[in-house]
């Protein structure tokens, strides 16, 4: 078993970006925070599924294959292998979204 604590770790950008709780070896799983203005940047993934699930925040959007959907929270998306995916926090206030990718790939992110 491990257990970690959110609080213990870092988030990536500083003060916002992928803080991640669990790497591998079969998922990587975290918390990302989306400062106002921020966004994830489009990418796609060729083996990995990608899930978020928002926890803190309404407004901003999450565009997929460019289908947008807004975001509130509760909502959580599932982002299949091969979907080109943005989540942009176009709001004043913060978003916040955990986040679970499996398999464990780290290398299988294409930017686009």
């Amino acid at each position: 078993m491990q257990t970690v604590r959110e609080q213990d770790q870092q988030y990536r950008g500083g003060t916002s970006g992928v803080k991640y709780l669990f790497r591998g070896p079969r998922i990587d799983w975290g918390v990302i925070l989306f400062a106002p203005g921020e966004q994830l940047g489009r990418h796609r993934h060729n083996q990995v599924e990608e899930t978020f699930y928002f926890v803190e925040g309404d407004g901003g959007r999450i565009i997929v294959d460019d289908a947008e959907h807004p975001i509130v929270t509760g909502a959580a998306f599932r982002i299949e292998p091969g979907e080109v995916h943005n989540i942009i926090n176009d709001t004043s206030t913060p978003l916040k979204a955990v986040f679970i990718k499996s398999a464990y790939l780290p290398q299988d992110k294409v930017n686009v």
